[in-house]
């Protein structure tokens, strides 16, 4: 039976916060007597129950102690000393080895009553220990970052040495030694954990690994852009495919044909990361492209995606209505996914059925029915939304519109009180429209049910740090679409130079948008089947800007780059 706050013994840290008035006799009794049920840190509990900030903890203990306090934030993660103790010590006791000074380790901790963090660790290490006080805050993180591989080294340190070293099958057999391409202790395994929490912590949303004749290369993908990253040894090209095939849960013994997998990699208690995984026979063995999951992407906010104040009110007016259909548009990577989830993580509520068939789910979000597609198994896109319409959707969302069935089924559930949120591949919003009279879908279904039609292009984001303002003659300023009136206001143009906070001057990526309302006089226009052209001119003449109008508008505001508009949406 555990003992009763009154009988509880209160710490020396405890009673100087007491005494200095930060915290109630009572307050502390019950923190202590929490803390000591659930075996955590009184410092810790304290921080999560949010009765006091760390920075005034920690000023109070190192007065109240005498131990000095350093700000983690200026520590250099990457070059502490993790080695010396147990990665099971440094969990348990929450204290962070900061640097060795000969025999001496100094450990970095919140609570400095904790002698047995210091005990233990100087049996364990045989070094002599001595407290250094952090903020309970950024010890959090710190340990994170540190243990969890959330830094950019991931706490992994394999060398071309070690990788030789590895006894490497024929990889022309017909089998491996799954057993030993799960060896904990592997270089192999550890070189391939290192690659993909480099490949998170940089933000990277691919990676790719690339057998050829006479090499082997891992390249990333960051901010849409592919970058070469590492060339393993080409003797282990293969223990590198079976061990990503064992994790993915694919046939090793299978090179023949491609396969598709996903890995789920646990960083923490709270944190996981989703791979899709697929592999390609090529001419010189499998080439394997992991796909990072961000799930996170569902909550960015609508105010991340990059549109402008007219444009973000279209699409609220447009998600809000009961019934319709609101299309994006754009090619793959463009961010299609993350806006149809942005919209409907904005209508995900308790009294709304929302179901989505996608081929396949890439974000998974709560309160959502989420289906993935299988074509073989008799899944398919019209399947699953007849399987919907049966289930009393409010709102349907189809990964694509590929066919005419899939089209006239969508259309169909628009005009019967559903709005249906999709998506096609066309370059502009206009066209997107003529895209479904192709297919077979009536002029009159289309005018009736579209209510919005959303194009869009990701651009790389100039670093704020090193963006550097570039003369550019008037005549190429109009040439590329600017008025002649901006020019004569005067227009401030970045480049981008590079350093080391961003990749070649580009950091993140902002949404461009074309967002099109089909007006009264646009749908007159499909009914008398009205070209692209011609609804791209009335779509101008009522105050739509297309892309490359929206593209100049961030240029302008020095977001972007000339150079990296002209690549997004140069025709």
């Amino acid at each position: 039976m555990p003992p009763k706050s009154s009988e509880i013994n209160l710490s020396g840290l405890a009673r100087r916060l007491i005494r200095d008035e930060l915290l109630t006799e009572e307050s502390a009794r019950k923190v202590q007597e929490e803390a000591q049920r659930r075996r955590e840190p009184f410092v810790q509990c304290l921080v999560k129950q949010k009765l006091l900030d760390s920075r005034s903890i920690a000023l109070v203990a190192s007065q109240e102690f005498g131990v000095p306090l350093l700000d983690l934030n200026a520590m250099d993660l990457a070059s502490l000393p993790l080695s010396l103790v147990d990665e099971r010590l440094i969990t348990k006791h929450r204290a962070l080895p900061l640097f060795r000074r000969g025999s001496r380790l100094f450990l970095a901790i919140s609570d400095p009553t904790n002698d047995q963090a210091l005990d233990e660790i100087r049996f364990n290490t045989g070094l002599a220990t001595d407290s250094v006080l952090v903020e309970e805050d950024k010890l959090a993180t710190a340990l994170i970052k540190a243990l969890e591989g959330t830094s950019s080294t991931g706490g992994v340190d394999v060398t071309d040495a070690d990788l030789e070293n590895i006894d490497v099958q024929n990889p022309d057999s017909e089998s491996h030694d799954e057993s030993d391409a799960n060896v904990d202790d592997a270089p192999i395994v550890r070189y391939v954990n290192k690659v993909l929490i480099d490949a998170i912590s940089s933000g990277t949303s691919d990676i790719h690994f690339e057998p050829y004749e006479k090499s082997f290369r891992v390249r990333f993908r960051q901010d849409g852009m592919l970058r070469e990253v590492a060339n393993p040894p080409l003797n282990i090209a293969g223990r590198l495919v079976s061990r990503l095939k064992v994790m993915s849960r694919m046939n090793i013994a299978e090179r023949r044909v491609p396969q598709d997998g996903r890995i789920k990699l646990k960083l923490s208690r709270s944190r996981d990361i989703d791979f899709r995984v697929n592999t390609l026979p090529t001419l010189y063995g499998e080439k394997v492209v992991l796909r990072i999951l961000d799930s996170s992407a569902a909550t960015v906010g609508i105010e991340s995606l990059g549109m402008d104040e007219k444009q973000r009110k279209d699409f609220l007016d447009g998600i809000s209505k009961p019934y319709g259909m609101i299309l994006v548009t754009g090619p793959t990577g463009s961010g299609k996914t993350v806006t149809l989830y942005t919209a409907l993580n904005i209508l995900n509520q308790p009294d709304i059925n929302i179901s989505t068939v996608e081929d396949p789910v890439e974000i998974q979000v709560a309160g959502i029915n989420q289906v993935n597609l299988n074509p073989k198994g008799g899944l398919t896109f019209a399947e699953a939304l007849r399987a919907f319409l049966r289930q009393d959707p409010d709102i349907v969302m189809v990964g694509e519109i590929r066919d005419l069935e899939t089209a006239e089924i969508a259309v169909k559930a628009a005009q019967t009180g559903h709005l249906v949120l999709s998506t096609l591949h066309t370059n502009d919003a206009p066209q997107s429209l003529t895209r479904l009279a192709n297919m077979g879908v009536p002029p009159f279904n289309i005018a009736s049910s579209v209510l919005l039609i959303l194009a869009q292009r990701l651009a790389r984001k100039l670093c704020p740090v090193c963006r550097q303002a570039e003369q550019i003659p008037a005549e190429a300023l109009l040439e590329e679409g600017f008025t002649q009136e901006e020019v004569d206001e005067g227009i401030t143009i970045y480049r981008p130079v590079g350093c080391d906070q961003c990749n070649n001057g580009y950091k993140g990526r902002v949404g461009i948008f074309q967002i099109i309302k089909v007006s009264e006089e646009m749908g007159r226009l499909i009914m008398e089947g009205g070209n692209s052209i011609q609804l791209a001119k009335q779509a101008h003449q009522e105050g739509y800007a297309d892309l490359r109008l929206s593209g100049l508008r961030k240029v302008k505001a020095g977001v972007t780059s000339l150079e990296e508009l002209n690549r997004v949406t140069k025709d």
